[in-house]
């Protein structure tokens, strides 16, 4: 008996076996530089969209995108920190501050790899279309209402509690908006719409934040403030305080050494874990289905296969180490891995690469980053938010697709919205099951088969009635499908059933079939079922349902169900003939 093997580096080890040559060497090279060039202000901005200081998004890239890149199942995944995790982040950060959230990644490392090894990578095949398009929408809308206070340089009173509550802020901040912060996001929004058309070819981020940058100089020496990411964030070396993010790599510290909400190291205790596991559950479930719609859209693009078990092996593994270094919750990107692979990737070796460029311009470029306005990072993300909420999709999905699908997307994007993801998507499968269950019940019915169907019906007396059942026998509709067969007249002695099309029956048909077969033989009438699958046949015989003489018989077709059903009449109308004797 051999021993159980996890999927460790199942991508590398496919991708070697079919020969790495140089022309492959120099496409994962272009592909990492161009994706890592992409990675590095978009680490830093979802990092501080989630609460922390940028430097722990360029910490997430340098650590965990080569390890998830190694020992996951996909070839062209680029992971790190994404924008879908913001709504879930930030009020984790919020409550228990960066010690709490780099925790709570860790504990969700744990669960994907959990989920990795019990091969659970097909479930993602379960989870319903409308919910996913819905919080992902849900998502986008909240990571842009998160953007307008530093589009607009707006000073808000407080943090807000909720969606409204922030809408009410933010209303109510527009006199404090300053035009600095207003001109600087304006010029990059217009360069991030507009450049991608005109020159696809280079980054049209780069060019907007490097003019957002020159404006923002050009604002300043005019008199003008803008917000930079230096002003907003320092760090300390040797005791003195530099604006900022430090240029050079990560200590290794146990998250609960980090500061909590209050900046005090975090207090280890079994409470602490019992409030972090439903948000560690959340990251690591979000995670799993980002990762693996972004390895679907890869393969799509490529022409090629991914393990999806060896893939949240390679995730769990990735946000287990990560946070040990500082770095934040990750998972593959869908952008930067379809731009890894339009780049020319052959291997995850593109994936170390673009880590290798980001530390590289972590410790080259770091005091060039101080220089950052606020507002350009902003309209990065509104720009991603943008993409991210497929409006133009979910546009189209409203107006071609089923109501009760329109009904669950609509549903998760608002609960996503006014609430938080965990619920929406706990509810919108629920709701996506409860209608399933529905529109599955509504196909199977019990109706009466007419004596003109078939021969064998012709020359049956009206004692016996034969009914066809067609569509599964579940907890949703057996109850239903069963009912119809106690609807008939006292002199009926023999029910036949064809049951052909009934392809399975769940334990709540199982006991309706055995209550129907008690009310029979308490009223004197046999049942004979016909064209039983022998799957079915099989889990009626281990319920105990077996063939009994005058009470239960399995047939294959009509004409033996007929020649059944006329000789237990026989005994019937023998006693009924004696009746009429001795009533003469």
């Amino acid at each position: 008996m051999s021993l159980y093997q996890p999927p460790l580096f199942t991508a590398l080890r496919h991708t070697l076996r079919e020969g790495y040559s140089l022309g492959a060497l120099r496409g994962d090279l272009a592909a990492g530089l161009t994706v890592g060039i992409i990675a590095i202000p978009l680490a830093m901005a979802l990092a501080i969209a989630v609460g922390v200081p940028p430097q722990h998004g360029l910490y997430t890239v340098l650590v965990a995108a080569p390890l998830i890149a190694l020992t996951g199942g996909s070839r062209f995944n680029i992971s790190g920190p994404t924008a879908a995790f913001v709504v879930i982040l930030l009020p984790i950060t919020q409550q228990f501050g960066v010690g709490g959230l780099l925790l709570c990644t860790l504990m969700a490392g744990v669960i994907l790899i959990a989920m990795g090894l019990a091969k659970m990578g097909k479930l993602i095949q379960f989870i319903p279309y409308p919910v996913t398009l819905g919080f992902t929408a849900g998502i986008g809308i909240v990571i842009a209402t998160l953007q307008v206070k530093d589009l607009l340089g707006l000073n808000l009173a407080h943090p807000p509690q909720n969606y409204v509550e922030q809408l009410q802020l933010l209303a109510n901040a527009l006199p404090t908006a300053h035009l600095g912060d207003t001109l600087v996001a304006l010029v990059c929004l217009a360069i991030l719409i507009v450049w991608p058309r005109f020159v696809p070819r280079v980054p049209g981020h780069l060019v907007a934040l490097a003019a957002g940058a020159l404006l923002g100089l050009l604002l300043e020496g005019m008199n003008i403030p803008v917000a930079t990411l230096g002003e907003r964030f320092s760090y300390e070396l040797n005791g003195v305080s530099h604006p900022g993010i430090p240029p050079f790599l990560p200590d290794f510290a146990w998250p609960w050494q980090l500061p909590g909400p209050d900046d005090q190291p975090l207090q280890l205790s079994f409470e602490l874990f019992r409030q972090l596991l439903a948000p560690a559950f959340a990251v690591a479930m979000l995670g799993a289905i980002e990762s693996l719609l972004c390895a679907v859209v890869a393969d799509g693009m490529a022409g090629t296969r991914h393990d999806p078990n060896a893939e949240l092996l390679g995730q769990g593994i990735g946000n287990l180490v990560a946070p040990l270094f500082g770095g934040i919750t990750a998972t593959a990107a869908i952008a930067r891995s379809a731009a890894n692979v339009r780049a020319g990737a052959f291997s995850p070796i593109a994936a170390i690469i673009h880590a290798g460029v980001v530390l590289l311009a972590m410790l080259l470029l770091a005091p060039l980053f101080s220089y950052l306005p606020m507002a350009a990072l902003a309209a990065l993300l509104l720009m991603v938010a943008w993409n991210m909420s497929e409006a133009r999709h979910v546009a189209h999905t409203l107006h071609i697709a089923p109501r009760n699908d329109v009904f669950v997307l609509l549903a998760c994007l608002v609960l996503t919205v006014l609430f938080d993801m965990v619920l929406a998507v706990g509810i919108g499968l629920l709701l996506a099951a409860g209608l399933f269950i529905k529109r599955m019940s509504d196909l199977t019915d019990t109706a009466p088969i007419p004596k003109h169907f078939h021969e064998a019906l012709r020359e049956l007396p009206e004692q016996v009635l034969a009914y066809a059942i067609r569509g599964p026998l579940f907890f949703g509709a057996a109850e239903k499908a069963l009912s119809v067969l106690r609807r008939f007249n006292p002199e009926v002695k023999v029910v036949i059933v064809e049951m052909s099309a009934v392809p399975l029956l769940d334990m709540t048909a199982l006991a309706a079939l055995e209550n129907l077969l008690h009310d029979y033989h308490r009223q004197g009438v046999g049942l004979v079922l016909v064209g039983t699958s022998p799957r079915v046949r099989l889990k009626l015989r281990r319920a105990g349902v077996h063939r009994e003489a005058g009470r239960l018989a399995y047939v294959q077709t009509l004409e033996q169900a007929q020649v059944k059903a006329l000789r237990w009449l026989e005994p019937n109308e023998a006693q009924a003939n004696n009746e009429h004797i001795q009533a003469r």
